[in-house]
């Protein structure tokens, strides 16, 4: 995919880390506008020259007026369709859903104030300027308060460049500090844009931003969207759309933001399309991006881990070896699964005789194989199984004597111990971690399924103590096993649900005779099509009254899919057996990829479109983020020979800031003396150390294994001892990966 051109040096854009981002100003009520809306420091005041800021001024009082009516006519709205009549059915379903859209909007509503701007641009065609927001806002004439940022309208307010300025004359862009704004930036594109502009500051907004203190959380990043990023956010969704970027190049920022531009502005991928889900590498790293999808107004996007998507993934160990972990990496070994499936789905090749009170009936092995067919293309083996054993008692009804009522047959066959025996033998219900332990500890087994193992490499897989001492690289096969063998306790359920249903109908059944008989005895008249009594007789008020409370139900698995898109950060670590876990829940196969081949701690020396199209993928598309907006040129300066020593040919992305700050190196011994300085001198901001396993983190500060620091960002960032990273390309990534997670300073300290 093409991308804009983009020259970020005089990008002026609102700082990433504001204290109105977002996190504080669900705290923070909005205060009416007694006050004006910009609280500008000292040192700004010539940007509070009322010629400057009166637009602002009477922009935002008509913005805080509508907010507060919307406010209260939502809640109204809400209120009253919380008091309406359940319904049934559908009914109920919409009433469901409008609970929860007015219940979504109040709550994004009420999460901010008058920083749901992020400001505003004005056309080269001297129209009036338009406001672009976090969410659409109109007031009760219809005029347009807040153009929502996913909206087409508002690309340009973040993709236009003096290159191409795309029809604006300016652009305006707000710093909001508790509610009010401390800062604004203005940037003109045609000769006559100054007018009614503060001149533009050195130092631009955008690059003001990336000097700021992290925080705990990633802050809101939307105002900070650069031209190069925004065009990839709001790439269309068909296919998979790779986004290949070197550290500091917003691959997060834009993997979340497209997330949620995309559930939107896509109609395809709508919640009851199927939704977003949204793949991080690891927990620190959800915790740190959880509150920019609700800031963006979007809390519909699942998010997880892969070892989220099994039950067994939480306690998985490493694999200790990379032999054995190789072997497991494979996609095929995942989808010898089926095969390992198949083996229970195989007919018996001898009949059988049944016996029941009125004769002997003969089971043929082709009867057997007629009922096996019974089940439906794409259904889960123990879903199936009923299916399977309805056509089977069915083909032995058929074949019994006329003279014996079909139900009584039936029932009578159903309790006889010699079928189930036989059927429970031939079609067992199977779980997913008995199956994948049977590969591990049944030799035969496992050459069965996975011929193409060696002798070598089948007893490389066997596991003689304990098959079931889950691994991380177990989890796509038991991923698979689950998909395809379904609930074992589906069928179960169903029986039981059918047979509470029974029993309340004919309770039901019995309540409504009663009542019916008492009308009768009072004289009251049944027969006006309006009564009780005809209401009474209707076969839906009858189904009305059963109490679907006592029915048994299962928890719904909310990652097992399918989905409409995946989103997959850090997608360079993915396996091949990783990426069946994601296919499987993705059929369209519509995804967004991002990640850096550099950054892949077991190498990746296939192109993005080889290595996608030989795990299924058909549709890719390329886009490359190639500027560093994060890292200081002093920073990287060091980064980039530890992996080229390994990668001569890695995207390492040029680097578009100076820190003014050196990388320092030390001893080890003068960890704690380097933290308590640096503590000392900010009062704000987050540090991590990297690679020192006893030391304990603070509240400031943190303790990240190197593998564990991806994705993430800090101000100060010291490396204990990194040659002890490892050895070859996992080394030279780890020591790569933790170097370039600073913001502002590198510390490098090696025991002597």
């Amino acid at each position: 995919m093409a991308t804009r051109s983009v020259t970020p040096v005089r990008q002026d854009a609102p700082p990433r880390a504001t204290a109105a981002s977002g996190l504080t100003s669900e705290l923070t009520p909005m205060k009416p506008l007694t006050t004006s809306a910009f609280d500008l420091p000292d040192r700004l005041s010539p940007k509070a020259d009322p010629a400057l800021i009166a637009g602002d001024e009477q922009h935002f009082a008509a913005v805080a007026e509508c907010l507060d009516q919307t406010i209260a006519d939502l809640s109204d709205r809400l209120a009253a369709e919380r008091k309406a009549p359940g319904g049934l059915g559908r009914q109920a379903m919409d009433r469901d859903t409008e609970i929860h859209r007015l219940t979504t909007r109040l709550r994004a509503l009420r999460r901010f104030g008058l920083d749901l701007c992020l400001g505003h641009m004005a056309g080269a065609d001297g129209s009036e300027p338009v406001y672009v927001g976090r969410l659409g806002l109109t007031d009760s004439s219809g005029r347009r308060l807040l153009l929502d940022w996913r909206s087409p309208a508002a690309e340009p307010f973040f993709g236009a460049t003096h290159a191409n300025p795309m029809g604006l004359a300016s652009r305006r862009r707000y710093r909001w500090t508790r509610g009010r704004i401390s800062d604004y930036w203005d940037e003109v594109f045609t000769s006559d844009g100054f007018a009614g502009h503060a001149a533009l500051d050195d130092q631009s907004a955008f690059i003001a931003s990336l000097g700021t203190n992290r925080s705990p959380r990633m802050r809101d990043v939307l105002g900070t969207i650069q031209a190069d990023q925004d065009a990839v956010i709001r790439a269309g969704s068909r296919g998979a759309l790779v986004v290949d970027g070197g550290p500091g190049t917003g691959k997060t920022v834009v993997a979340l933001h497209r997330s949620a531009y995309l559930l939107h502005s896509d109609p395809r991928l709508g919640h009851r399309r199927g939704g977003v889900l949204f793949v991080g590498p690891h927990r620190p790293y959800l915790a740190y991006v959880s509150d920019v999808l609700p800031s963006l107004g979007e809390e519909g996007v699942q998010t997880c881990t892969l070892r989220d998507l099994v039950a067994e993934g939480a306690a998985a160990a490493v694999e200790t070896d990379p032999h054995v972990a190789r072997l497991k990496s494979s996609a095929n070994l995942v989808k010898a699964v089926e095969t390992a499936v198949r083996f229970y789905e195989e007919p018996p090749a001898e009949g059988m005789t049944v016996e029941t009170r009125w004769s002997d009936v003969r089971l043929s092995a082709d009867d057997w194989a007629v009922a096996f067919e019974a089940a439906e293309p794409g259904t889960p083996h123990n879903e199936a199984r009923e299916q399977v054993w309805e056509e089977l008692l069915t083909i032995l009804v058929d074949k019994h004597d006329d003279d014996v009522p079909a139900d009584l047959l039936r029932t009578s066959l159903r309790q006889d111990r010699e079928l189930l025996t036989a059927f429970d033998r031939v079609w067992p219900l199977i779980e997913a971690a008995d199956l994948v332990a049977d590969l591990w500890s049944v030799p035969a087994y496992l050459r069965k399924c996975a011929p193409w193992l060696s002798p070598d490499e089948v007893g490389k897989l066997q596991r003689e103590e304990d098959p079931q001492a889950w691994t991380v690289s177990d989890l796509p096969l038991l991923d698979a096993a689950r998909q395809r063998l379904g609930d074992p306790e589906a069928a179960r359920r169903r029986r039981r649900r059918e047979a509470v249903l029974a029993a309340q109908r004919e309770r039901m059944a019995q309540v409504v005779d009663n009542l019916i008989e008492a009308a009768a005895d009072s004289g009251a008249d049944g027969d006006d099509g309006e009564g009780l009594v005809t209401m009474l007789r209707g076969e839906d008020a009858r189904v009305s009254l059963v109490d679907e409370s006592e029915l048994p139900s299962a928890d719904p698995d909310l990652l097992a899919g399918p989905f409409a898109h995946v989103v997959v950060d850090e997608a360079q670590e993915l396996t091949d057996a990783q990426w069946q876990m994601l296919l499987l829940r993705c059929p369209s196969r519509s995804f967004t990829i991002v990640g850096d081949r550099a950054q892949a701690r077991h190498g990746f020396t296939e192109s993005w479109r080889e290595r996608l199209e030989r795990i299924g993928f058909d549709r890719i598309s390329l886009a490359s983020l190639n500027i560093n907006y994060r890292t200081p040129e002093e920073i990287m300066a060091e980064a980039e020979p530890v992996i080229r020593a390994v990668l001569p040919d890695a995207n390492v992305p040029a680097s578009i800031r100076s820190g003014g700050v050196p990388v320092v190196h030390g001893s080890a011994a003068d960890l704690g003396t380097v933290l308590d300085t640096w503590l000392a001198a900010h009062d704000e901001g987050i540090a991590c150390v990297i690679g020192d396993p006893a030391f304990r983190p603070t509240s400031r500060v943190r303790s990240l294994t190197p593998e564990l620091s991806k994705g993430l960002e800090f101000d100060l960032v010291v490396l204990v001892d990194p040659q002890a990273f490892g050895e070859g390309v996992e080394g030279a990534v780890d020591r790569y990966v933790a170097m370039t997670r600073a913001t502002r300073q590198l510390v490098v300290l090696t025991s002597s």
